[in-house]
């Protein structure tokens, strides 16, 4: 009950779906003279659609060159993406469906270690396809991160993936973006979302304060991370999460084309009053 009055006080307004609107004033009204919160981003499924197109056909190349009889299609690697971290997820999905080959019978050491080889691989290959080809960037995400920059607004993205993975994606913004970008990814902390470390992290570096971030999340690992940290969490649905549960969230939005920073700033303020008083 709490929370649903703090959301009608913001004047969001929330279906039944969970699909929350912006306020009515969100596209062309007067913008805030200041802004106090840090934005940040999980990267693939809320920068770019690239889990379903990128990383597994990356995956899928990684397994072949090393002549492993696995494939994951589209919606095996769509349940696998509930576990953070693509070595995770290798581990995960033969740990449930059996080790190929010799690895059967190899210890855990041996088995991580093929992981931690494959990931290399797919890392590589998934470079060369982002460094060869455009970037699907989702909408307003461009535009959301030169307003953010232009206000004097914190930007990081916060992501699972290996680190020269994410770095690859937002070169693609451009130099005039990356170099405003702080990134915290792959195994800058020990335990992956939905653990909230990277977010923890990403505040402690920032200088911010957790309750006044603004995380951009289309998971429900991701949105747990984030409330984990006690940020604010706005969820863009992506391909692979439309029938997600994103209860937890502040607000649920196909992506971001009516978003403005005055709606992130409600938000985040609507979220700092939860914990202010403990109704979170």
């Amino acid at each position: 009950m709490a929370i649903a009055l703090v959301v009608v006080a913001l004047g969001v307004t929330a279906g039944r779906s969970g699909l929350a609107r912006a306020p009515a004033r969100a596209r062309g009204a007067a913008r805030m003279a200041d802004y106090d919160f840090a934005l940040l981003f999980d990267c693939d499924g809320v920068l770019a659609e690239t889990e379903r197109d990128v990383h597994r056909p990356s995956f899928n190349e990684a397994f072949k060159q090393r002549g492993l009889p696995t494939e994951w299609d589209v919606e095996t690697y769509g349940k696998l993406l509930h576990i953070g971290g693509g070595k995770e997820r290798m581990k995960g999905h033969w740990d449930e469906v059996g080790w190929p080959g010799e690895y059967a019978a190899a210890d855990d050491d041996v088995r991580w270690g093929l992981c931690k080889e494959l990931h290399a691989t797919k890392t590589d290959l998934f470079m060369s396809r982002i460094n060869n080809g455009d970037v699907p960037f989702r909408p307003r995400v461009l535009a959301t991160i030169d307003d953010a920059i232009t206000h004097g607004i914190p930007v990081a993205v916060c992501s699972t993936s290996n680190e020269k993975a994410v770095q690859a994606i937002v070169a693609k913004m451009g130099e005039a973006r990356a170099s405003k970008i702080t990134i915290f990814a792959g195994d800058v902390v020990a335990a992956k979302k939905p653990a909230p470390d990277v977010y923890l992290l990403a505040a402690k570096e920032l200088g911010v304060n957790t309750n006044r971030c603004l995380v951009v999340e289309d998971t429900n690992i991701g949105l747990r991370a984030a409330k984990g940290a006690k940020m604010a969490c706005l969820i863009t649905k992506s391909i692979y999460t439309q029938d997600e549960d994103f209860r937890l969230a502040d607000a649920v939005y196909n992506d971001l084309s009516f978003i403005d920073l005055d709606v992130l700033q409600e938000l985040v303020d609507a979220n700092h009053a939860k914990h202010l008083f403990g109704v979170a």
